[in-house]
């Protein structure tokens, strides 16, 4: 009897213990984490879905198979050709062989064929080419532009111009608002000095100054630089205020008790105190300066990202859009992993109390 009175109590006991880590692990905000295979699956169900949204369903097999030996045929002839060019020494003539017809090229194929091997009516596609490109398309134009460009500048030179770009933006910007948010934050004067101009400044959107950027600073690459440091400044002016303000007191008391000068303070309590706030601030002005960058790159720059995805619109080339957006979103997503790498190795501390 005692045996099993003492099994039920502790079973119980195990019941609540269990119940205690559920409750405290679904409050503590600290404990959660991002999968990396649950964002893989979200990465996957959206090609999927993007897979089917573009895909065309329907072609009658002879007609796929006709379309399939064209461009192997197309294929051997450009590899005869590119040998034919090696050995008389043009090896910039060369030309890339495509294999497998993307979906553009059925599409395109079908419309030039009679009805009888292949109409728009044998096929369903939910979004045509003309509206958003497939993957296979997409694909295939992100080939050509990391091979052969496009405005006279491969897509890594230009995915390489765009982020100098951002990095002197965010520099610049870094350098001139971390002192002035510190300054707010420390002084109140300063505070009462700097206080007007930046809450006048700070809601107006970087586009709505594009046109007096092109009449004070001309068109091209400085433009674009400056267009980012106005994007970038009053955040870390408002992240370097707040990170000042966070410092605790007796932080402070205590460094002078110890003898501290008002610089020693400074590097020592209230900037290290603060880094929590500037990596936050970091982070949001790299995400507003990708999605200013874009806009700041039209005027008047011939290479960058936002220069390639402007006149590739103007072209009507869909696929070249997308392989820039993609680009830009992969580089904002490295970057950001990059300063949560770094946030992690000089501010360990964050979120533990």
């Amino acid at each position: 009897m005692a045996g099993s009175k003492g099994g039920l109590v502790g079973l119980f006991k195990r019941r609540g213990s269990q119940n205690d880590r559920k409750t405290v692990t679904f409050g503590d905000a600290s404990a959660v984490r991002s999968l990396p295979m649950y964002s893989l699956l979200a990465l996957l169900g959206l090609v999927f879905f993007w897979y089917l949204a573009t895909q065309p369903f329907g072609f009658p097999d002879d007609f796929k198979a006709t379309v399939d030996e064209t461009f192997q045929v197309a294929a051997d002839d450009a590899e005869v050709r590119n040998q034919e060019r090696i050995d008389s020494g043009n090896p910039n003539l060369i030309e890339i062989p495509f294999l497998d017809p993307t979906q553009r090229d059925y599409l395109a194929a079908c419309a030039q064929a009679p009805d009888d091997q292949c109409s728009s009516s044998d096929y369903s596609q939910f979004l045509s080419p003309s509206k958003f490109p497939s993957p296979g398309d997409t694909w295939v134009a992100f080939n050509r532009l990391r091979t052969r460009g496009f405005q006279n500048e491969t897509l890594a030179g230009h995915a390489g111009i765009s982020l100098w770009r951002v990095i002197r933006g965010m520099f610049w910007g870094t350098l001139i608002g971390v002192p002035i948010g510190f300054a707010m934050g420390l002084s109140s004067r300063l505070r009462g000095l700097f206080d007007t101009p930046v809450e006048l400044f700070r809601p107006i959107p970087p586009l709505a100054l594009l046109p007096l950027f092109i009449v004070w600073f001309g068109i091209g690459d400085g433009t674009a630089v400056r267009l980012l440091i106005f994007a970038s400044v009053w955040i870390m002016i408002i992240a370097a205020r707040a990170g000042a303000r966070t410092v605790k007191l007796s932080k402070v008391r205590a460094a002078y008790s110890l003898g501290a000068s008002k610089s020693q303070v400074l590097r020592r309590v209230i900037l290290p105190n603060a880094l929590p706030e500037l990596f936050t601030g970091v982070r949001v002005a790299l995400g507003v300066s990708w999605g200013t960058l874009v806009a700041a790159e039209l005027v008047g720059a011939s290479s960058g990202l936002g220069s390639m995805i402007f006149t590739a619109r103007n072209n009507l080339r869909l696929d070249v859009v997308v392989v820039g957006v993609i680009v830009i979103a992969v580089i904002g997503v490295l970057m950001d992993l990059i300063m949560r790498f770094a946030e992690s190795k000089l501010i360990p501390w964050r979120g533990k109390g």
